[in-house]
């Protein structure tokens, strides 16, 4: 069945059953002119991220239910960075008339799955025609200590570190691209890598409590993202690349090119962040997963690669960027 057979509201009923009810703080979810909740003491969070056919995904190399996963997961991992808790999500979509209905049902079924490990709840959002599908989703989510991670606080002197291996995700998107297939293992988890991004909420809280006061998380690559802290926080950065952490996987099927994945790469939603090296340290015995340090904040502006001894290493394009030509 087609979305216009079904039309505007029965979709929307559809999709309010599929979402149920929330937690004990929600007063109204889908179906009424507005989510209503009640809120607490803590420091509230929300951020927007658009999901769109043609230019972040097409149907050919990602399943619906995988669209779904990772519109929702990308937003988490937004309140991640901020060292924050998701809570609740407003879901608006954009559809051609013979978009089955079906394939909305799998990209619902995908974002609650994610959403159910994460204790979030669909409380509303918008239904709507368009030439294409577009995914726009708000997330809402609080600080439950009080403090948050930004992008403002660097300082020189402080380690650079991130969590995670890079590189995945860039090498699973090209797998997909290209069709070219590994053995079935690593096939397997350079796509899921993309496909199925894990939001660092847990790391987010962790880097918090440990005192971390900046952090941004790598969604258009290392270099691009860490310039985006040094331009808020009016610093420079050196990254020092044999330190970077590629995923092994990653080395074995690319070779020389596994580097420049990890570097601009991006989609890899790890943690990047900036700290003393005592609070590092702490972090890498208390994280879950892997914390390495790769480089410092420095007086000045722009970010510097160098290899270890020391020489300038040259990086063709530093990551994804909108509106982009080159």
């Amino acid at each position: 069945m087609k979305v216009s057979e079904l039309g505007e509201f029965g979709l929307i009923d559809l999709l309010a059953k599929m979402a149920g009810g929330g937690d004990e703080r929600l007063l109204i979810g889908i179906g009424d002119d507005a989510a209503a909740w009640r809120g607490d003491d803590s420091i509230q969070l929300a951020s927007v991220d658009s999901f769109i056919e043609g230019v972040h995904f097409t149907p050919e190399t990602t399943p619906w239910q995988d669209v779904g996963w990772k519109a929702l997961a990308i937003n988490l991992s937004d309140i991640a960075a901020m060292g924050g808790i998701p809570r609740y999500a407003l879901v608006s979509l954009s559809l051609p008339d013979d978009t089955e209905v079906e394939d909305i049902a799998a990209l619902y079924t995908g974002m609650l799955n994610l959403a159910k490990q994460y204790g979030v709840s669909i409380i509303g959002g918008d239904i709507s025609r368009a030439p294409m599908v577009a995914i726009s989703i708000t997330i809402l989510g609080s600080s439950p200590a009080q403090k948050i991670l930004t992008r403002s606080s660097a300082r020189p002197g402080e380690t650079v570190a991130v969590t995670g291996k890079l590189g995945a995700a860039a090498a699973g998107m090209e797998l997909l691209k290209s069709q070219r297939r590994l053995d079935p293992e690593a096939d397997t988890r350079l796509k899921n890598a993309f496909l199925h991004p894990t939001p660092r909420i847990a790391e987010g809280l962790l880097l918090v409590e440990q005192g971390v006061k900046t952090a941004i998380d790598i969604s258009d690559g290392l270099v691009a993202d860490l310039s985006q802290i040094g331009k808020a926080s009016q610093v420079g950065a050196r990254i020092e690349v044999e330190r970077v952490p590629v995923e092994p996987a990653v080395k074995t099927a690319f070779g020389e090119r596994a580097l420049e994945l990890a570097l601009s790469g991006g989609e890899d939603y790890e943690l990047l962040f900036t700290a003393s090296s005592e609070i590092v340290e702490r972090l890498k015995k208390a994280a879950s997963v892997p914390v390495t340090a790769i480089g410092e904040i420095v007086a000045g502006k722009g970010v510097s690669l160098v290899d270890k001894a020391g020489n300038p290493f040259k990086l063709e394009k530093a990551g994804w960027e909108h509106f982009d030509q080159r």
